[in-house]
């Protein structure tokens, strides 16, 4: 389970995206970025958070963020996901579990009473010297971007 904690360094990761290009943390140093973890292409909740950032993008763009999706889905259904919802930002696979480990959002659910390990739905906002701001364990997928833009106004107020 998570370990990472709000002040705490966001760790270095690299991986590819939808278009097989490397991306790294470290490309956006200086910038403020919010990596958004998420189970699966193409499922509902998944599709609803995806489509609330793509929809609220340019509101997101102005308060200076980018945005990274990480799931364990292989490259070419990321390539799918994007093109089906048009989705303005890179979406990195992760099949091994490198970045996914690293964050700590692998680990036991529950859904009808069954156990079974897999992807905590979880959104991590790193400003731009690479700190971790704020971690939403449970983001509200339909309002995913006004949460994310009240939090950073929220910290940005306390500072």
């Amino acid at each position: 389970m998570i370990t990472l904690k709000e002040g705490d360094k966001a760790p270095a990761f690299t991986g590819h995206d939808q278009n097989d290009k490397l991306i790294s943390l470290k490309d956006f140093k200086g910038n403020k970025l919010i990596i958004y973890f998420y189970p699966q292409d193409d499922t509902p909740t998944c599709t609803i958070q995806a489509c609330n950032l793509r929809d609220n993008f340019k509101a997101l763009k102005k308060a200076g963020f980018a945005i990274i999706g990480i799931s364990p889905d292989a490259v070419k259904k990321h390539k799918k996901f994007e093109q089906k919802y048009d989705l303005p930002f890179p979406l990195i696979s992760d099949p091994d579990h490198h970045i996914i480990d690293t964050y700590g959002v692998w680990g036991q659910k529950q859904l009808y009473g069954r156990s079974y390990m897999g992807l905590h739905r979880t959104t991590f906002l790193v400003d731009g010297k690479g700190i971790i701001r704020k971690i939403f364990l449970k983001p509200k997928s339909k309002q995913h971007a006004a949460e994310i833009l009240n939090a950073w106004n929220e910290y940005s107020y306390s500072k």
